[in-house]
């Protein structure tokens, strides 16, 4: 039984903010785009935590399921989800399409742009909850921050840029694109709550929203388990934890809240 925290590194991006909250990474006038958390020691985990900052629109993109992956040579899909912390009042997700298109017509409208205005481009607020499943055509626009629970596997699609110089994979992206309307319901999940957020068949992970009152202790069991603590304080195995970290527990761990606890704890199936 071993419990860790990881590490978090802080990568830049041209995309991302110079207000990062001090208890998650010191910007020091860099714009931070993400923040995501892995071992001391080289060892590829199955799921990886992120935070996302962003001041302007990513790119359009979709990612492979793990049978569509494998095909191709690679160690797996990614499907991920993620949770609103903060927005902008007018900040969006662009989560799926407003209307079916055929592969044909995907291709098009990524090469003339007009992608951009078939995506369903959701109104978000802290507390914001969606599961993008592989296959799904996706973009995060600016002005969130948000917690990312992903595949831990580095591939991703790129139909689409805004004319930014990068390289496009619109081959690939038609093969794996699901170029439907997104098909789960809106769903806001105050950060206070007790909820499940990701269960089901098919599914390559489970995530919890999990509380804790001040002064309560329990034990949490699982092979292996991500806990990322979103307000609060308190120990883990004696050890101190905080909000903005990221723990991998193995095994069972004592978690016990000084202050009270709000946070995500996510698991394989």
């Amino acid at each position: 039984m071993t419990t860790t925290r990881l590490l978090a590194h802080t990568v830049e991006k041209p995309w991302g903010r110079t207000d990062i909250p001090a208890h998650i990474a010191a910007a020091d006038g860099k714009r931070i785009g993400e923040v995501w958390f892995s071992p001391e020691q080289d060892k590829s985990l199955p799921l990886l935590v992120k935070y996302i900052f962003t001041s302007e629109k990513l790119s359009v993109q979709v990612h492979p399921d793990d049978a569509q992956a494998r095909e191709r040579g690679l160690a797996g899909g990614k499907s991920e989800c993620w949770y609103i912390l903060d927005a902008q009042p007018d900040a969006r997700l662009g989560i799926g399409l407003t209307r079916d298109l055929t592969p044909e017509e995907l291709q098009a409208a990524a090469l003339d742009g007009s992608i951009e205005g078939l995506m369903d481009w959701k109104p978000v607020v802290p507390g914001s909850f969606y599961y993008i499943p592989a296959g799904t055509v996706h973009a995060i626009g600016g002005g969130v921050t948000l917690v990312e629970v992903q595949q831990n596997n580095d591939v991703t699609y790129r139909l689409y840029d805004y004319g930014r110089p990068r390289e496009l994979h619109l081959e690939q992206a038609m093969a794996v694109s699901v170029a439907t309307p997104y098909a789960l319901p809106d769903r806001i999940v105050p950060v206070t709550a007790e909820e499940r957020l990701v269960a089901g068949p098919g599914t390559p992970f489970i995530l919890d929203m999990v509380q804790a009152g001040p002064g309560s202790e329990q034990r949490i069991e699982g092979e292996m388990l991500w806990f990322v603590p979103l307000a609060g304080s308190g120990t883990i195995d004696g050890q101190l934890w905080r909000q903005g970290e990221c723990w991998l527990i193995e095994g069972s761990a004592a978690l016990a809240a000084d202050t009270g606890m709000s946070g995500l704890l996510a698991r394989l199936p």
